[in-house]
């Protein structure tokens, strides 16, 4: 039986200053795409589980999430996707 295709919605980050354009937050990644449109994905295990809890946090609440990647999980990214 053929599962159905997981829908992947990006959200808009509503911080207009900010590097960052939208984002998506699955179970255990948050995958940012920045208004250059370059995309990367950080995961559970590249970034640890309490900086993706904390990334999450921050793309909901619309501010801080530039200043957080900076200083803390900039490198730390499974992957660019573009």
């Amino acid at each position: 039986m053929n599962r159905p295709k997981k829908i992947r919605i990006f959200r808009r980050y509503s911080d207009a200053a900010s590097k960052v354009a939208r984002f998506m937050l699955e179970k255990d990644s948050v995958t940012l795409e920045f208004k250059d449109n370059t995309s990367y994905r950080w995961t559970n295990q590249s970034a640890a589980p309490e900086n993706i809890a904390r990334m999450k946090t921050l793309a909901l609440s619309g501010k801080g999430l530039d200043s957080f990647i900076d200083s803390t999980v900039k490198d730390r990214y499974l992957r660019k996707i573009r």
